[in-house]
């Protein structure tokens, strides 16, 4: 395992504000950290082969399965009330409870579901935020590739619906670059609303390290040199940078260049533990 779980790395994990990766200079949480690793061992997290996404139908009832009786005579009550509703406008706040019981019951594809459900009806950009948020964090977490498909999909219309309502929220744009990227496999959907970003705003901090991750995929070294320099010359402890740097010199066939930056990660990060995880991958190449 690369030494790259330490640094401040997610695509696209978090609540709506993790997606600014702002510099980190501190290692993050352990959760934080299987996530990360999961993702990032060699570049973004893109599925290989199309893959045909669950239904809900199916995870709905594989979630009912494993409730205890009072939980499932909870979304009884709910539902009921929810049956009861003729007109569809009215239904969005019992939409949110419901998904509400499945998330205290840590049913959290549900509730996103559900939340997404009420979003929709009440055409609120706050929460189709949250709830497109809510599926682009399990989609990275998800042990199945139908259900994490579904999940991006889920996850896509709903920062489609938030664009129409804010067309210039970078944030959601990158939301959605990561649901096409690392969701669906649409890598090419996921670099235009990325290059989009960065015609307008040239600087912009996570475009500019989401696109040069994935130059760094693609064998395009140049670019991502020019990325990362982008983002250092506005965060020189930016360690997320500064490791994609180093690795792009090392793709390069700079070795010297590229140990000279992983040093000054250890540096920043002042971890032992990453400091032997360093050493280790810097003798793996040099």
């Amino acid at each position: 395992m690369r030494p790259i779980h330490y640094i401040s790395i997610a695509a696209a994990a978090g609540l709506i504000a993790i997606l600014y990766f702002g510099a980190n200079t501190t290692p993050p949480s352990k959760k934080k950290e299987a996530g990360a690793a999961a993702g990032m061992q060699g570049g973004m997290n893109v599925p290989h082969a199309p893959v045909e996404a669950a239904s809900f139908d199916s995870i709905e009832n594989a979630a009912r399965k494993t409730l205890p009786e009072h939980a499932m005579q909870e979304l009884a009550v709910v539902e009921k009330e929810l049956a009861g509703i003729a007109d569809s406008a009215k239904k969005a706040p019992v939409y949110w409870k419901l998904g509400k019981v499945w998330q205290e019951h840590k049913q959290f594809p549900i509730a996103a579901y559900y939340y997404g459900l009420s979003a929709k009806l009440e055409n609120s950009e706050k929460n189709l935020n949250f709830a497109g948020q809510l599926f682009l964090d399990l989609m990275q977490r998800s042990g199945s590739p139908a259900v994490t498909m579904w999940e991006a999909q889920q996850s896509i219309v709903l920062f489609q619906r938030s664009m129409e309502l804010n067309p210039k929220n970078d944030t959601v744009k990158m939301a959605l670059a990561a649901a096409y990227i690392e969701g669906v496999g649409e890598t090419m959907q996921g670099v235009q609303l990325l290059l989009g970003i960065t015609r307008e705003k040239p600087d912009n901090i996570p475009a500019n390290l989401m696109l040069g991750r994935l130059a760094i995929q693609s064998g395009q070294y140049d670019k991502a040199l020019g990325r990362f320099e982008t983002v250092l010359k506005q965060e020189p402890k930016n360690t997320e940078a500064m490791y994609f740097l180093a690795e792009t010199y090392k793709g390069k066939g700079d070795k010297k260049k590229a140990i000279e930056l992983f040093e000054k990660c250890k540096e920043i990060v002042n971890n032992p533990e990453f400091d032997k995880e360093i050493d280790n991958y810097i003798n793996s190449f040099k």
